[in-house]
């Protein structure tokens, strides 16, 4: 998402490497003994030393600096890159940026000109395209019948995909990736809501998904651009080679994917995201608001890409993060436990045993320390640990900085869920009881301002899959903790990825599986 991902940028001026060679030594050199976190700003190379240094701990070193200027800071890079940032995790610059002042931060030409490969998605487009790409997808999750429609999803993937593949794994005593197999249950639970198509990449031998791999690829090229100059990324996509050629073979693969499905689904009165769209498409005349020669095909299959690439990534890295989490602390699996025992002892059998195909949305909203869990993870592990906006005119932000027309802004979200500032002292500790208010006879999720817990976006871009997605997070994580026990492979590095849009486990999560006895 941004220069501070990639050490690319590096290649295209060797000049300056050398520079930085030179300078890193003597940075290194003077800083033994010093306490402060901030980086120099050297003549040339800016802050280029310190951010080559501290790249493979990108965010937490981000927020180290943030912590110590007080929640915003302004990095500085060699001019010509024309790349100076301003990063925060302040909480009030966060609610002006995505609410008070919303409108001076659109994603704007800039934004589009790099995400071209999203096309004419909710997640690239602005003002009436934006609002009528909400507003359907709003129309289809108020659906009287989605909730139903969910529930059947989800518990058709856990029935026939992920208890199978577990008990796979069970039987052989095998470890594998459970980061991999949550991946590939989002995937397909979000192509079927969405086209009306199962892939199937969830299954005991594990195939290899041309389509699944692409999204990934495409995704991490599109943001790749982002840390680049333009003429940089430019060249290389006319020369067709490094991330660019990444990009144009994984742009094949998606539309090989997408196209006929959606040929599929012209003549379908199924209820599903993408014949919503068709018919609103139809009645709202949209092709007057679409850019250039885009046509009502591209368009569809620009909705679609965006769809999959959020119902994908978030869920299954949360899922990852959360059962490593509660593995950790033995503790919270035994109250979740004994919270799925009372709350759901209504959904059990003659056997005894919890029937979870009965599990419902309704149901799921009972599992309340559960939820809790889900947000301390989401709190310590965001999905999306980096914002990125433009103003359209100068501002002022609440924190007192000063931002030029067309500056560019990081909002931290991964540096927020760790502010003592915001969380306190144990702010660094997995507690799930943060989050369950004990001034009610009922226990109840406390609430937290969305500005200082923004992992579902903030303002009029709330993401509006949130309930769907802690459904289906509920009903994968409690169905995988009433049946096995968790055991963490020794030896096995468990940190982020910090060269990646994403905050996904960088080696995954290798596990190995018992029964639960009850």
């Amino acid at each position: 998402m941004t220069i501070f991902k990639y050490p690319e940028i590096f290649l295209f001026f060797i000049p300056v490497n050398v520079i930085i060679l030179c300078v890193w030594r003597i940075c290194n050199r003077k800083s033994y003994g010093k306490k402060t976190s901030l980086p120099t700003n050297w003549p040339l190379v800016g802050m280029l030393p310190a951010i080559q240094r501290n790249r493979h701990r990108m965010q937490d070193y981000i927020t180290e600096i943030l912590i110590e200027s007080g929640g915003t800071f302004q990095f500085k890079f060699p001019h010509f890159l024309n790349m100076d940032t301003l990063i925060t995790s302040n909480p009030d610059n966060i609610n002006h940026i995505f609410t008070k002042n919303f409108s001076n931060y659109p994603k704007g030409p800039e934004f589009k000109k790099i995400f071209e490969e999203l096309g004419d998605s909710i997640f690239s487009v602005d003002n009436e395209l934006w609002e009528f790409q909400r507003r359907t997808t709003h129309s289809f999750m108020t659906h009287p019948e989605f909730n139903s429609l969910l529930e059947g999803v989800v518990w058709q993937k856990v029935e026939n995909g992920l208890l199978p593949v577990l008990d796979h794994f069970l039987q052989g005593n095998i470890d594998f990736d459970l980061q991999d197999v949550f991946q590939r249950f989002t995937f397909d639970s979000i192509c079927k809501l969405v086209l009306d198509f199962d892939p199937k990449s969830l299954c005991v031998d594990l195939p290899v998904i041309p389509s699944m791999k692409a999204f990934c690829d495409s995704i991490e090229a599109v943001f790749h651009r982002h840390i680049l100059p333009e003429f940089v990324w430019k060249l290389q996509k006319r020369l067709g080679i490094g991330r660019e050629r990444k990009l144009l073979e994984g742009r094949k693969i998606v539309d090989e994917f997408i196209y006929p499905l959606l040929a599929i689904n012209n003549d379908d009165d199924n209820l599903n995201l993408l014949t919503n769209f068709t018919k609103a498409y139809e009645e709202k005349n949209v092709s007057s608001l679409l850019r250039g020669d885009s046509s009502r095909n591209k368009f569809m299959r620009d909705t679609v890409l965006g769809l999959l690439l959020a119902g994908r990534d978030t869920s299954s890295t949360c899922l990852t993060w959360v059962l490593y989490l509660i593995t950790k602390n033995p503790a919270t699996i035994a109250k979740i436990l004994e919270e799925i025992e009372t709350a759901l002892v209504h959904l059990k059998g003659k056997d005894g045993r919890i029937k979870w195909e009965l599990f419902t949305v309704k149901e799921s909203k009972k599992l309340i320390y559960l939820h809790a869990a889900l947000c301390e993870s989401l709190r310590l592990y965001p999905p999306g640990p980096l914002e990125h906006k433009s103003p359209m005119k100068s501002d002022n932000l609440p924190s007192g900085h000063y931002i030029k027309e067309d500056a560019k802004v990081i909002l931290s979200f991964y540096s927020i869920g760790r502010m003592e500032s915001v969380w306190g002292k144990d702010c660094l500790e997995f507690k799930p009881e943060r989050w369950i208010s004990t001034t009610s006879s009922t226990a109840i999720i406390k609430h937290v301002p969305s500005y200082k817990f923004p992992v579902f976006n903030i303002g009029p871009r709330t993401c509006l899959g949130k309930e769907m997605a802690f459904f289906e997070m509920k009903m994968v994580a409690a169905t995988i903790i009433y049946h096995y026990n968790i055991h963490l492979v020794e030896g096995h590095p468990v940190i982020p990825r910090h060269d990646c849009i994403i905050l996904e486990m960088k080696h995954g999560l290798r596990v190995k599986l018992s029964k639960r006895n009850f």
